[in-house]
């Protein structure tokens, strides 16, 4: 028999939907923030599925895709189990199109978290106190940065089973073998056995529609690959990743691209260029391996060191 839950005192019962309130913060003008929490539940047993996105205020991709998830039909009346969605879990850098909160934290750096702590640290203690106990697995919504384009991707650890096998049921374009990092939601949520993989996919403050679109049928796929939903959607070819390395720029100037994100390139490829704005002097930016094209700066204009083409290594 299918149990209530409970988050942060709030029940919901088998069959119900509701909107929850993760928890209730206090600004410096004493504005209250409270995060809601989007639960939907099946009457049938099934797992229990995390959808969170926005732990960095500017990361607006994710925020779409799992608005357009909770806006379906199919996701409203689950056939099993239970979806728990957060669209914004940073709501304070949110309102303020940052990606640190106002102290300069940054909200997944500051996990485990603590009751009395900072406010990312009380925020990451409410996530782990009352979502993480009552999920079996989770998706948790990222992109590039300020001029870092991700091309849709899943970041898990490939030596464990679990995670893959979430992977492989999502189906992104590219899988990543990528390693914990302190202070993650991602790592403490290892320790208590609930695998979360990490999506990434566009830039900061700007809509891709590809990556949104990517991540929002990878969500159905998985749901749909535990029976959560009726949903017919043919699986996705996916490269597994290994390892990667970043390509720098080894002069200043305007950078121009020469292959698409995403795309097989060999070593010796031409990738782009780098022109001086004055004329004359050309920079020619080769490959140098055979790999896929993981991320790749959007800025035109770099400086020498810049990092320019994330380049992943398929695995053997």
């Amino acid at each position: 028999m299918t149990k209530n839950i409970s988050i942060n005192g709030q029940e919901i019962k088998p069959g119900e939907n509701k909107k929850v309130i993760l928890n209730s913060y206090e600004l410096h003008t004493k504005t209250k923030i409270e995060i809601p929490v989007h639960v939907f539940r099946s009457k049938e047993n099934g797992p229990s599925l995390l959808l969170s996105a926005g732990m960095h205020g500017e990361e607006t991709n994710g925020i779409e895709i799992i608005r357009k998830i909770i806006s379906r039909d199919e996701v409203k009346n689950l056939k099993c189990g239970t979806l728990i969605a957060i669209p914004v879990i940073n709501l304070v850098s949110f309102l303020y199109g940052s990606r640190d909160l106002p102290d300069g934290r940054d909200l997944n750096r500051c996990f485990p978290g603590s009751k009395t702590g900072s406010l990312g640290s009380r925020i990451a203690n409410d996530l782990m106190k009352h979502i993480l106990p009552v999920i079996d697995f989770g998706i948790d919504f990222h992109t590039g940065g300020a001029k870092i384009n991700n091309y849709p991707q899943l970041r898990c650890v490939f030596d464990f089973k679990d995670n893959v096998d979430l992977a492989e049921r999502f189906s992104t374009p590219l899988i990543i073998d990528s390693t914990y990092r302190d202070g993650t939601f991602r790592k403490e949520a290892a320790k208590k056995n609930k695998p979360i993989l990490v999506y990434e996919g566009g830039e900061s403050m700007r809509f891709d529609y590809l990556a949104i679109n990517e991540g929002v049928n990878g969500c159905l796929r998985l749901m749909k690959s535990y029976n959560m939903i009726d949903f017919e959607l043919p699986h996705n070819p996916f490269v597994k990743i290994k390892k990667g390395t970043w390509i720098r720029a080894q002069s200043s100037g305007l950078f121009h691209m020469n292959v698409n994100n995403g795309a097989h390139v060999r070593k010796g490829d031409l990738l782009g260029v780098i022109l001086n704005p004055f004329g004359g002097e050309e920079i020619k930016i080769l490959s140098t391996t055979n790999g896929y094209i993981v991320g790749l700066n959007s800025r035109p204009v770099v400086d020498q060191g810049d990092a320019l083409i994330h380049i992943g290594i398929e695995q053997d």
